[in-house]
């Protein structure tokens, strides 16, 4: 029998998600060197020492099954977020995560609203589930809150915000996504994506955990992946009112989140000095590529992640190559319909210094 017939209606359009290449996938065919990888968007401070110390710890335990509620890290999180336990829902990552909420809420034939770009998993999971993707272009590389709002209707039951945007760094305004929180009808569920909440500058976005705690119709997702530096150990978690967390309870795997993940988990949630300092890198190498660019010529999306959007003027496929002989990896914008820019991961000053000195060669600049 043919594939088409046994496979689920509609899966074998999806495209497929495109992680950006690995330093194995590079030293498998361009030879073992010294790779310095901005594509990926990975703390490149690497994790926190706790979280190491926890791992050791805990390594001859890995024979047993781990905690499946993750009480204890759970725990963790609400206090920190001063919510109760049952607010919190943690699993293997955030994607994890995205799937999940599909799988609560989402009937066949309902509509998901989304920014285009964004982060290309919110389609996918919807095309699983039988929904329709509906697609906004971005303003100005921003989210078109005003233009989203125009596309709401009966069908409609996810909005998808990634705020700040993968791929382009920017963040919605508190005031403007409030405005859209207000116009929006009770029927559907705005899921607030701040993977890299913890990057964004200033008091003026919205975030999450303020609308949680209003009880508002929304879920929050966040990662450990980023800040924290645990992005190997597939670890996130969403935040939401009593009601809307059970849902995700009723469609979670029994042990999602692995032993180990879970006590660095909580030794990175204990690190503050460490999550301070991966922002702090953050900014200083920011500052130092604005400038850099600036003098090169080169036009970028000002950016609220750990990640620039940068025109290079040609298809960046071809600065991807030049890079990757110099022992650098970014990820090209053409997935994202951006095909001379690329999404620079914001690294350590020697990564950063390494990224512009290739530049400069490359350019000539």
């Amino acid at each position: 029998m043919k594939i088409e017939t046994l496979a689920r209606k509609g899966i074998l359009k999806i495209t497929s998600y495109v992680p950006g290449k690995s330093i194995e996938e590079v030293q498998k065919e361009f030879g073992v060197k010294r790779w310095t990888k901005l594509a990926s968007n990975e703390n490149l401070l690497g994790p926190s020492p706790k979280a190491v110390h926890a791992i050791q710890k805990e390594l001859s335990k890995i024979y047993l099954y781990p905690d499946g509620p993750c009480t204890i890290l759970r725990k963790a999180i609400a206090e920190r977020f001063a919510i109760p336990e049952r607010m919190v829902i943690i699993s293997n990552g955030a994607d994890n995560l995205i799937l999940m909420i599909a799988n609560a809420f989402l009937n066949e034939g309902e509509e998901v609203l989304m920014a285009d770009p964004t982060f290309s998993v919110y389609t996918n999971v919807t095309q699983i589930m039988g929904g329709k993707p509906i697609k906004v272009k971005l303003k100005e590389f921003t989210h078109d809150l005003e233009s989203m709002l125009k596309k709401v209707n009966r069908k409609t039951k996810l909005v998808f915000i990634c705020n700040p945007n993968n791929p382009t760094g920017t963040a919605v305004s508190l005031e403007a996504f409030n405005h859209f929180l207000s116009c929006l009808p009770k029927h559907l569920i705005v899921v607030l994506d701040e993977a890299y909440g913890e990057f964004a500058e200033g008091v003026f976005h919205p975030n999450g955990i303020d609308y949680i705690r209003e009880r508002e119709q929304v879920i929050t997702l966040r990662t450990f992946s980023k800040v924290y530096g645990l992005a190997g150990l597939r670890i996130g978690y969403a935040l939401g009112r009593e009601d809307l967390v059970s849902c995700l309870y009723q469609v979670r795997d029994p042990f999602p989140v692995h032993r180990l993940a879970q006590v660095a988990a909580v030794g990175a949630l204990n690190d503050e000095d460490h999550a301070i300092q991966s922002i702090q890198l953050v900014n200083e190498g920011k500052k130092y590529l604005y400038k850099e660019l600036d003098r090169m010529g080169f036009f970028y999306v000002p950016s609220q992640a750990n990640f620039i959007f940068v025109d290079f003027e040609i298809d960046s496929e071809e600065i991807f190559q030049a890079l990757l002989r110099e022992g650098i990896i970014v990820r090209p914008g053409r997935v994202w319909g951006y095909p001379t820019f690329a999404r620079v991961t914001i690294g350590r000053m020697k990564d950063n210094r390494k990224f512009i000195k290739a530049l400069k060669k490359i350019y000539g600049r």
